[in-house]
């Protein structure tokens, strides 16, 4: 009994720390396809090779408890992400550096925070509602100081960008986690993915030949790695820790996301960052620290060995 219940604890961790390390070199892989495609084309592209990696497991997921009305929340999931989602991101990567998009999904967690106490009447500490709005001064200090470069011509506008996808992905979690109480969490993660195979499908449809014939071996290399390793794996592995575990808990590991993309980011595409950025950086990570605190500790008191296990995803 005891073995079964670490177990039951260690595999939603183990998830979480694989998602956030594929999640983190997302940016790298985004910019690197960005030099042959475009945004919408790289986001229909990964989403069907996302779907046809799921197709052979269609028939071993357990069927769901469907209620009347479940169709309009699956719906919203799958808008939020990845159709709005990636569209906001891919476009955002164009203007800004893979180093300041991760320093922004930093405040995926605080989002989750508020849209729990919004919509789920859930406690919002005073230490949280600080920690957020360190971390929202720390973002515009970020987007205001990001020194404009070949690879980043519009920082502001980019983070921004950025910034209306995290928060749509916050409440893509906060809904998905009302229906993994029926649903398969990799069901759900796989129709998100065929919808947004679905949707921009019509983006490659239209795309001219010449782009797939002239596009560079590393633009290539970003879409398969995209498709095959960043889309369906660490959704689906995220997906399945926030059925096990509560949405803000699940939500604190992607704290890392923005430490691999920071050192990614700096070792393969040659990121910098000014000292206001540098700044900035810190106040956003301190404010989601801060914020999360208290989220943490409740979380340790509701389930045994809590505080254990988000200890070990923070240093995955």
């Amino acid at each position: 009994m005891r073995e079964s219940r670490t177990r039951s604890e260690t595999l939603p961790l183990i998830g979480l720390a694989t998602a956030v390390l594929l999640w983190g070199t997302s940016f790298v892989a985004i910019k690197a396809a960005l030099t042959g495609f475009g945004p919408l084309v790289i986001v229909g592209a990964r989403m069907i090779l996302a779907s046809a990696l799921m197709a052979p497991l269609w028939s071993r997921l357990p069927s769901p408890r469907r209620l009347p009305g479940d169709w309009k929340l699956i719906a919203l999931i799958a808008l939020l992400w990845p159709c709005l989602y990636y569209a906001l991101e891919g476009n955002a990567l164009q203007l800004t550096t893979s180093s300041q998009a991760g320093t922004i999904s930093a405040l995926v967690p605080l989002f989750v925070v508020v849209g729990a106490r919004l919509f789920l009447a859930e406690h919002l500490s005073g230490r949280a509602i600080v920690g957020l709005a360190v971390s929202l001064v720390g973002v515009a200090a970020l987007s205001l100081g990001g020194a404009t470069e070949a690879s980043a011509p519009n920082p502001a506008l980019g983070n921004s960008l950025e910034v209306a996808a995290m928060a749509g992905y916050a409440v893509s979690t906060l809904v998905l986690k009302s229906l993994t109480r029926r649903y398969d969490p990799w069901l759900l993660t796989g129709l998100q993915c065929l919808t947004g195979a679905i949707v921009f499908l019509p983006a490659l449809a239209l795309t001219p030949f010449q782009t797939w014939q002239t596009a560079g071996p590393e633009a290539w290399a970003g879409l398969i790695y995209l498709g095959l390793l960043v889309t369906l794996l660490p959704a689906g592995l995220y997906n399945f820790a926030v059925s096990r575990m509560a949405a803000g808990r699940a939500a604190i590991a992607i704290n890392l996301v923005p430490v691999v993309a920071l050192v990614s980011g700096w070792a393969i595409m040659g990121d910098s960052l000014t000292l206001v950025q540098g700044i900035a950086c810190g106040a956003v990570l301190g404010g989601v620290l801060l914020g999360q605190s208290k989220a943490r500790n409740e979380a340790a008191q509701r389930q045994p060995g809590g505080g254990a296990a988000v200890t070990s995803a923070g240093g995955a």
